[in-house]
């Protein structure tokens, strides 16, 4: 059996631990680093955790020394380097979360640390591992459809996953949370395309986006700049915030009723009003008062303090002359991801919602013009059930790390640091070349 200690007792954090709920006899948590009083004292009920195995930071929790054998690393997107470099040093093997870093010093500093300290990192593509995904790339790997000629890879955000990440909450200011929604939620079609392309480097990136629509200009006739306080629309509204939050109670709860105890960490706002010790016994009273109050969930979309894109396009050119696309749509009405691979025998197309995808062939045959087969991973059943969310890939990615750390073979979706660089340098590239107004290359380290 295997120990973890979890570092940033987020919801991806705890996500990734929960395996060891599933297979007890595969994965213990020993411990948790938090600065969070309520959320280490949650991990500790969790996980009956004594006092002296909870942490109030990941330099406390080195200073004591290596305590277990690897760590679940879910902090903030610009904490992820500078607490694994901490815990590399102590001695730890790291699962980390993605984006891994929020821009290319960083990035590198890690990549010379786990080398110098011959360290297992893994980062969390937890899509790599969804079985719609694997399936595609065995067939990539197996030649099925030739050399990859273009790869379109989609992101369709729904407006409700936009609203409560990149508007009102956590990841809607780059000033704050150092990562620009493009990282922060499209890294893993990044390192899709670069997975499907693995081997071949990408050289040029070119990449538009705006904020098109949160924006106060944008704002309906007479709205106000709290959905429950001061907007006689509300009733009316798509992005209210007690259609989203209050009529679905359980979407995006994690986030929203979070803020009451633990503040908000990627604005540095303190916790609104001290509640329930767990948000999920809040009262519906409570709720709405916080919402009227200073949640800064309760804020009218037009009129928040985002300053991230809410679409974003980037186009990449691969070294052997291939090219990819990415589009990436926040506000859509139905969240989905869609792939489209042309290689110089066929093609692959499909939508990770469906976990279904076809595969094309040339057939020059009379009478002919391509062979079709379809994959169907459906199988009459629930995919994702036993394996939790990203289309089965989250507690999928759990397993191949424990495997990883015992020895064993990598698996195809194995996503080592060095195989996440290339998707990360892509998304910084496309930042700079959408701002810049520019073709960006993506040369050589430096």
């Amino acid at each position: 059996m295997l120990t973890a200690i979890i570092v940033g007792a987020g919801h991806r954090a705890l996500t990734y631990a929960s395996y060891a709920q599933h297979h007890p006899d595969e994965l213990r948590i020993v411990g948790v680093a938090d600065p969070i009083e309520a959320r280490r004292q949650m991990v500790a009920d969790l996980y009956d955790l004594a006092p002296e195995q909870c942490y109030t930071s990941a330099e406390a929790l080195a200073a004591q020394g290596k305590q277990a054998d690897f760590i679940i690393n879910g902090t903030m997107d610009h904490q992820h380097v500078p607490t694994s470099l901490t815990l590399l040093a102590a001695g730890y093997d790291i699962l980390l979360e993605k984006p891994f870093a929020t821009n290319e010093a960083d990035m590198w500093a890690l990549v010379d640390a786990v080398q110098r300290y011959d360290r297992k990192v893994a980062i969390c593509h937890v899509l790599r591992f969804a079985p719609f995904y694997a399936a595609i790339r065995q067939q990539i790997s197996d030649g099925v459809i030739g050399e990859i000629l273009n790869i379109q890879a989609v992101e369709h955000v729904s407006y409700h996953h936009m609203a409560v990440g990149f508007v009102r909450g956590k990841w809607n200011s780059k000033k704050r949370c150092f990562s620009p929604m493009l990282m922060a939620k499209s890294c893993h079609d990044l390192d899709l395309i670069m997975w499907m392309k693995s081997g071949v480097a990408p050289v040029r990136v070119a990449s538009f986006g705006s904020n098109f629509q949160f924006r106060p200009e944008k704002a309906p006739p007479g709205a106000g700049t709290r959905c429950l306080v001061d907007c006689p629309i509300e009733p009316d509204c798509l992005y209210s915030a007690r259609k989203h939050y209050i009529d679905h109670p359980q979407r995006w709860a994690f986030y929203v009723w979070d803020v009451l105890q633990h503040g908000n960490q990627a604005t540095d706002q303190p916790a609104t009003q001290k509640v329930s010790a767990d948000y999920t016994a809040l009262t519906l009273e409570e709720k709405i008062e916080s919402l009227k109050t200073d949640n800064p969930y309760g804020r009218c979309v037009w009129k928040c303090d985002n300053d991230v894109v809410d679409h974003q396009s980037v186009a990449i050119e691969f070294a052997d002359g291939a090219t990819a696309t990415l589009n990436m749509i926040g506000g859509a009405a139905k969240p989905s991801r869609m792939l489209h691979i042309v290689g110089t025998r066929g093609e692959i197309q499909g939508s990770l919602e469906d976990s279904r995808f076809v595969i094309r062939q040339l057939d020059p045959r009379p009478g002919h013009e391509y062979a079709e087969t379809v994959i169907d991973l459906n199988l009459g059943g629930d995919m994702t059930g036993a394996f939790g969310g990203h289309g089965g890939g989250d507690l999928r990615l759990m397993a191949d790390f424990l495997h990883l750390l015992k020895g064993e073979p990598r698996s195809l979706s194995t996503t080592t640091l060095d195989d996440s660089v290339n998707g990360h340098l892509v998304g910084f590239c496309a930042d700079r070349a959408m701002e810049e107004k520019c073709v960006v290359e993506v040369g050589e380290r430096a």
